[in-house]
């Protein structure tokens, strides 16, 4: 294996790790704090892990890498997620989503250039999956912590415990 598929491999097992806790924390969380928003801004957890589906793994890995026509929520719709949808089938969609991803991307090298980018929307942002798989890995994580927040405010529960200072 050489030192290109190495670092691919460890960027998308640090990409996996986090698509998992995005999971577990929403699966740990009482149902009826994933379907209210803890913030002032409004989002709820349940519409986060419909943003990371849609905006995030869709766009920037089947859409921008690949060139897949996808549909593409507008505005805020991507963070909403439908009130008859199941927790259990929201978070099917976000895997199966995380899996298409991976898919579409697998056999791009790191420097491979978007293929796609909207229209009238200037150059992308990121010129090469090196730098898309880093901004999601980024992206997912920060939201993972927005997750964390969720779940200590709704039932107490923490991901990382600390020991009290001695």
């Amino acid at each position: 294996m050489n030192s290109e598929q190495t670092t691919k491999g460890e960027l998308l097992e640090r990409l996996d790790a986090t698509r998992a806790h995005v999971a577990e924390q929403v699966l740990n969380m009482p149902a009826a704090a994933r379907r209210r928003s803890h913030v002032p801004s409004g989002w709820t957890p349940r519409g986060l892990v419909r943003h990371l589906t849609l905006d995030v793994e869709r766009v920037w890995f089947r859409a921008v890498m690949a060139g897949e026509p996808v549909e593409i929520p507008q505005g805020y719709d991507g963070w909403t997620a439908p009130e008859t949808q199941s927790d259990e089938e929201l978070l099917e969609r976000y895997a199966a989503e995380c899996r298409l991803a991976s898919a579409a991307i697998s056999d791009l090298p790191l420097d491979a250039k978007p293929a796609w980018w909207f229209e009238d929307g200037g150059n992308p942002p990121h010129s090469s999956l090196r730098a898309v798989l880093l901004h999601v890995i980024v992206e997912t994580a920060t939201h993972v912590g927005h997750l964390d927040i969720c779940r200590e405010l709704a039932d107490g529960g923490q991901r990382l415990v600390l020991d009290e200072p001695t």
